[in-house]
């Protein structure tokens, strides 16, 4: 019997999860548990360069970038460029915060640009506040590990997905919005998996040697699949049941 879609993403995890501790910067919190993190690693600020050089980021004014470790420095290059980011805290357990350089003094961009001096500077928004800032114009995460069709593997728990399916639902983002992921060459598989209904494909890949683009990544339309999302997610993120609420 072969395996399963879940068992073969976990296979793929460990094996890419061993390479990976290889070249990672461990996190205080957690060490190399990448389970629980998306990791730093080694050639980090040239992945992060590409990602500046390249159209997406060249051509957009405010940026949603996930709380990952590998992009403090593009929350923080963001913010010296001017750009607005929405990003959401560890976990999304605490919901979405906005940075706008142009509120916060630029010698505290670096300390703002930190999961720990995000909360303390940035701006806390419910989705009521979202729907009234501008569309977003480029979704930017790390991940776990991803294919060269651009679709991710992830830590398993889904919450770029979640993220995805909230802003589509708020009108923020469509079908033409670039998400892009930020990764070490070692987390860059051959590995063939078609994405599921709800899975974010990246149109870019930025590592430390290379600039990977995917010709018609997948896009999800539905939202949030309330009858597959797990019960411990939705107890636990508020963005989430305040979209039950609103009804989307």
């Amino acid at each position: 019997m072969g395996e399963t879609v879940v068992e073969h993403k976990a296979s793929v995890r460990e094996r890419v999860w061993t390479e990976l501790r290889k070249v990672a910067v461990p996190d205080s919190r957690f060490h190399f548990d990448f389970g629980e993190f998306i990791a730093d690693f080694e050639g980090g600020e040239a992945a992060v360069e590409r990602l500046v050089d390249h159209e997406f980021y060249q051509r957009s004014r405010f940026i949603f970038i996930t709380p990952d470790n590998c992009l403090d420095r593009l929350r923080l290059k963001a913010l010296q460029d001017g750009k607005t980011v929405l990003m959401t805290t560890y976990s999304i357990k605490r919901g979405f915060w906005l940075l706008d350089p142009a509120r916060i003094d630029p010698e505290l961009y670096l300390y703002a640009s930190t999961l720990d001096g995000m909360e303390r500077i940035a701006k806390p928004v419910d989705l009521h506040a979202i729907m009234e800032l501008p569309k977003v114009d480029y979704m930017v995460t790390g991940t776990g590990a991803i294919n060269h069709k651009g679709v991710r593997f992830g830590k398993g728990h889904g919450f770029f997905d979640a993220e995805w399916g909230i802003l589509y639902r708020l009108g923020r983002i469509d079908t033409a919005t670039p998400a892009a992921a930020v990764v070490h060459d070692c987390q860059v598989l051959d590995e063939d998996l078609m994405p599921d209904v709800f899975d974010t494909v990246a149109d870019a890949i930025f590592t430390p040697t290379r600039t990977i683009s995917v010709d018609h990544p997948h896009k999800p339309t539905v939202g949030i699949l309330w009858d597959r999302l797990d019960p411990k997610m939705f107890n636990t993120i508020p963005p989430l049941q305040q979209l039950r609420e609103m009804g989307l």
